[in-house]
């Protein structure tokens, strides 16, 4: 079973994300589950969100889980939340940051030893569909990171996902999942 855990602050879409992802998963013919837990449930407070994937029927629906894919979202978390809580030896981070993932490391040491990706979501959500709602980039990165989907099948997905949305919208999220594919390292 695939499991995925984002880490967001409410607001920045990451139960969309989620919930975008598991639409696409859908489609394949694998189980998929997605949920989120809130805290205070105010825009602004640290939340987590949760994927599970599976070729079989899901029966957990416990948010506790070892991650496969931990997905950071917003950046000052890593320093604030427990992002490496039930960590797998080969548990992958992708964090959302402006630092590169040398300095990431460095300035957070519980990171050191991971397998770290770094990617600005939230600039290329801010320059492409204007607004900082680093959901749609972070599924970018997931997909070069994981290779879960090849990109254009996840691409024409989620424009089927976000078809209720105005098209220059659409086409901005998808330039915005493009970037943070071509440009997470």
């Amino acid at each position: 079973m695939l499991e995925i855990r984002w880490h967001s602050r409410a607001g920045q879409g990451a139960v969309t994300g989620a919930k975008g992802l598991a639409d696409v998963v859908s489609t394949t013919g694998k189980h998929v589950q997605a949920f989120a837990f809130y805290g205070s449930a105010k825009r602004g407070a640290a939340m987590t969100a949760y994927n599970r994937v599976d070729d079989k029927v899901i029966l957990n629906h416990e948010k506790y889980m070892k991650p496969d894919y931990v997905l950071v979202i917003d950046p000052a978390l890593v320093y604030v939340a427990d992002i490496t809580a039930n960590e797998k030896p080969d548990t992958v981070y992708i964090i959302t940051t402006h630092m590169s993932t040398e300095e990431l490391i460095a300035s957070q040491p519980k990171l050191a030893g991971k397998k770290v990706y770094t990617v600005d979501c939230i600039k290329i959500s801010q320059e492409t569909i204007g607004k900082a709602i680093p959901n749609t980039p972070m599924l970018g990165a997931l997909m070069k990171i994981s290779g879960m989907y090849d990109m254009e099948f996840f691409k024409e997905n989620m424009i089927r996902v976000l078809k209720k949305l105005p098209q220059k919208i659409i086409d901005a999220n998808m330039i915005a999942i493009q970037r943070a594919y071509d440009e997470v390292k």
